[in-house]
């Protein structure tokens, strides 16, 4: 039988995470949700570098922030009442998931190419496992060792080229393998909150206290931008589809499969930007970069796996 969280969320710590409601194969729900959230956050690479033609990138953090928060208010379920107690996880949730790599992204997107940062994102899932592991007092099979051991080696071969080229290339694959820490913490702490409060009530606020800590740097990045039909647009999707809309599957998605499972979608997200990055962005991807993505991609989903 699967542990579900305590009722009372005081009780738990901020940092702790708990199984997935559905320990069964995936179903149709299960892959809906999964390329949702893949398209949706694939693309958002592309759409980050056209809002960045225009926009500062703070101005860009804050404006999708703003957008996603202002979507899900609209829905009466994201309304739900949430305990006192939980808005600490909430808060860190904001953080962790949104204000550290939503700021940290258009940053590095200065210095890197867009289909870079999307292979880069592949690292989530072994991150999200690690965690995990930690929180749950569990470690990880041998199986999902050797997955985290491919993945460190696929990340060398898809920074190594980008890393060589200049230092500002450098350190935007820091910036970005930073963010994808943050992110894999994140999936691991949105699991009890999704599944005591749903992922549109958790994440609207999650994305609120984002809004209000994104607030200062975001209008001073509004005052160094400028305002373009193809740029406020792009900016736009981002908000409405690759954050507010995208943020609610996947945390759904976690709440029923776990974190380390809930982290599927990542495996696709490479292959979206890499292919959106090259076809509209004119990203150059090298042999080196496209077998290092297959390391990540492969050992983040050894260490997806039903375990034994």
């Amino acid at each position: 039988m699967i542990p579900q969280p305590a009722r009372r969320s005081g009780r738990a710590s901020v940092f702790s995470t708990s199984h997935g409601s559905r320990s069964g194969p995936f179903g149709w729900l299960e892959w809906a949700l999964l390329s949702g959230v893949a398209l949706f956050w694939g693309s958002a690479f592309s759409l980050v570098d056209l809002g960045l033609e225009s926009f500062a990138p703070a101005a860009v953090t804050w404006v999708r922030v703003v957008l996603g928060f202002v979507i899900l208010l609209s829905f009466k379920v994201s309304r739900r009442p949430v305990e006192r107690a939980d808005w600490w996880r909430i808060a860190v949730l904001g953080m962790t998931w949104v204000v550290i790599p939503f700021t940290l992204f258009p940053i590095a997107q200065q210095h890197i190419d867009s289909a870079l940062a999307g292979m880069l994102t592949a690292l989530v899932p072994i991150y999200s496992t690690i965690i995990a592991a930690v929180m749950l007092s569990k470690l990880p099979e041998s199986r999902q060792t050797f997955g985290i051991v491919l993945g460190a080696i696929g990340v060398v071969g898809i920074s190594l080229p980008a890393v060589q080229d200049s230092g500002s290339s450098a350190w935007g694959v820091m910036l970005v393998i930073f963010a994808t820490l943050a992110y894999g913490l994140s999936i691991t702490l949105a699991v009890p909150l999704q599944q005591r409060y749903g992922a549109p009530a958790a994440m609207m606020r999650a994305l609120g206290v984002a809004a209000v800590l994104t607030m200062p740097t975001g209008i001073i990045g509004l005052a160094d931008s400028e305002w373009h039909a193809g740029p406020v647009a792009a900016v736009a999707v981002l908000g409405v589809f690759s954050t507010g809309t995208a943020f609610v599957l996947m945390a759904a998605l976690v709440g029923r499969v776990g974190p380390t499972r809930g982290s599927a979608p990542i495996y696709i997200l490479p292959v979206v930007a890499m292919a959106l990055g090259m076809a509209f962005r004119g990203d150059v991807v090298v042999p080196l970069q496209w077998a290092g993505t297959g390391l990540v991609t492969l050992g983040a989903w050894l260490t997806s796996r039903r375990e034994r």
